[in-house]
């Protein structure tokens, strides 16, 4: 295992279940592989009370909350009020140190709290200047998505942190940007911070929130009932402070002759990631898995070999689990430009 400076940070472990037999001329080689990250603590389990967290308790970390005030956020007008108060919420839900900014989402992204392209540090004062803030949220205007995400990212990008994170909210269709738009606006944001979508009510559409989370990594869901939505918004932030180690990525070795068909998560939840890799030298690809905490995950590997005769064994792939230097960070000569976790596995 990986040593880290912080005794926080959990230890990744791999492992591998399959099938190891294929029948004569059998080329599909199939394994379920477990990813397990423990011993980071969930830091966010306790988050009821908050100011009983002092900063560096966990890794630094920032988090941008975007709120749809959209024209049919009024309808009906509790709607809006169960916004309000499930972004209030979240916002006790926050650890102390950790940057955050609230964004309010029409046609047009504002910035709620604290503005001027800042981000607040959580503390007892900040916490309720935002919820002070939180009430002059009102609805009416479009809907542009990915004006709202391009907010987030530009106010996140400016924290100098190791977790970036994003908490969006709406109850309706993106009708006043392009699909085009919103796909590009996605795209900009892919690995440069995780993000969360919430549909509340049961006139939102169910693609364009999915797609917003698949893109960003992270969760979607429905919440019908407006009034569960600081539930919902708490158990999303806990989450959220609980993660330890950004930016995980599975590499995927294979030998010569042997070529990667699909990577797909599959548990907790379905993401396709095949079209999400990122070459990483002769026969080596990086697969995004996204911010961790202490959690398990489940991925479906598929890897083609060449045919052989019965009897022989192979090597189809070989797993490990790094964190990608970012592009344009420079590297020492000669060294690695990824940090190793110290997790591997072989599918044979």
């Amino acid at each position: 295992m990986a040593n880290f400076a912080k005794s926080n940070v959990p230890q990744f472990s791999v492992d591998v279940y399959q099938n190891e037999y294929l029948p004569e001329g059998g080329r599909e080689v199939n394994a379920i592989v477990t990813v397990t990250a423990t011993g980071g603590g969930t830091i966010g389990s306790a988050v009821a009370a908050p100011h009983f967290y002092t900063p560096g308790e966990g890794p630094s970390a920032a988090v941008v909350l975007m709120v749809d005030c959209s024209g049919s956020m009024d309808y009906p007008p509790t709607k809006m009020r169960n916004a309000r108060d499930a972004t209030a919420a979240a916002i006790d839900a926050l650890r102390d140190g950790v940057h955050f900014a609230v964004v309010g989402g029409t046609h047009v992204a504002k910035e709620v709290y604290p503005g001027a392209g800042r981000l607040a540090v959580a503390g007892a004062a900040t916490r309720e200047q935002a919820k002070r803030a939180l009430r002059t949220l009102s609805a009416g205007g479009g809907t542009a998505i990915g004006t709202w995400l391009k907010l987030a990212d530009r106010l996140l990008a400016a924290a100098d942190v190791e977790i970036r994170h994003g908490i969006l909210l709406t109850d309706g269709r993106n009708e006043h940007e392009s699909p085009e738009d919103l796909e590009a606006a996605l795209e900009a944001c892919a690995g440069r911070f995780t993000c969360d979508a919430r549909g509340v009510g049961t006139d939102w559409e169910v693609k364009e929130v999915t797609a917003i989370a698949s893109g960003l990594l992270g969760s979607a869901d429905i919440v019908a009932d407006p009034a569960g939505l600081a539930d919902d918004f708490t158990r999303m932030m806990e989450t959220a402070m609980g993660k330890e180690v950004a930016d995980v990525a599975l590499r995927l070795w294979t030998p010569l002759g042997a070529s990667v068909k699909f990577v797909k998560q599959v548990a907790p939840t379905v993401e396709e990631l095949t079209g999400r890799r990122t070459e990483a030298g002769p026969r080596a690809g990086d697969y995004p898995l996204g911010s961790w905490g202490d959690e398990s995950r489940d991925y479906h590997v598929c890897v083609e070999v060449p045919a052989a005769d019965v009897g022989r064994e192979m090597l189809a792939a070989r797993l490990s689990l790094i964190i990608p230097q970012p592009a344009g960070a420079p590297a020492a000569s000669g060294a690695e430009s990824v940090q190793k976790l110290g997790a591997q596995g072989l599918v044979r």
